[in-house]
């Protein structure tokens, strides 16, 4: 221990700041690939629009998501330097919300809640009966491209629940009937 360099100030270790310096050097195989300059012509405006507000990082993956349906990892490196981030940071908090998507979703989505007050009201029966209806898993994208279904938690309509979002588009009260109404008006039954 260096005698010019206090180890502890009235009884608390003193602990030298992390500093993210971005790696300058590409690694084989480490990590995601660049992105592609179509890809970087989408983001990149996005980027300089949200760089210099504080708290840039949920309105930027917002922004990115409405853009291109989904963040691709290709995209968490440039949006971790420009924010001066770690690509951990930013991955954590995509992976920690589950609104946002590191794939393309389907043609169309359909969110069931599971939040107490759907479950209350039938969310998990609403749920399986979706898996079959639509054939396709929760967290899961149909093979033909057609549909994703996603749970969510709360989408808002606790007093007319259960609740599920097909698109944009909000429907309280949902029972498996009226959900396979949907399924038959969107095209999107298995």
């Amino acid at each position: 221990m260096k005698p010019d360099r206090p180890s502890s100030v009235a009884g608390t270790p003193v602990v030298a700041p992390l500093v993210f310096v971005p790696r300058t050097s590409k690694i084989p195989g480490a990590g995601p690939e660049p992105m592609a300059p179509a890809l970087a012509a989408q983001v990149n405006p996005l980027i300089a629009a949200h760089r210099e507000r504080a708290g840039a990082l949920l309105p930027l993956l917002h922004a990115v998501q409405e853009r291109l349906g989904h963040v691709p990892p290709m995209v968490v490196p440039a949006i971790a330097e420009a924010l001066n981030l770690s690509r951990a940071e930013v991955h954590g908090v995509i992976s920690y919300y589950h609104f946002f998507r590191s794939t393309p979703p389907g043609r169309h989505v359909v969110q069931v809640c599971r939040a107490e007050a759907c479950q209350a009201c039938g969310a998990d029966e609403l749920l399986a009966e979706a898996e079959a209806l639509l054939g396709c898993k929760s967290h899961e994208t149909r093979s033909d491209g057609a549909v994703t279904l996603e749970p969510v938690f709360c989408l808002g309509l606790c007093a007319s629940s259960p609740a599920v979002q097909v698109d944009d588009q909000l429907h309280a009260r949902m029972t498996p009937a009226r959900l396979r109404q949907l399924g038959e008006q969107l095209e999107i039954l298995a």
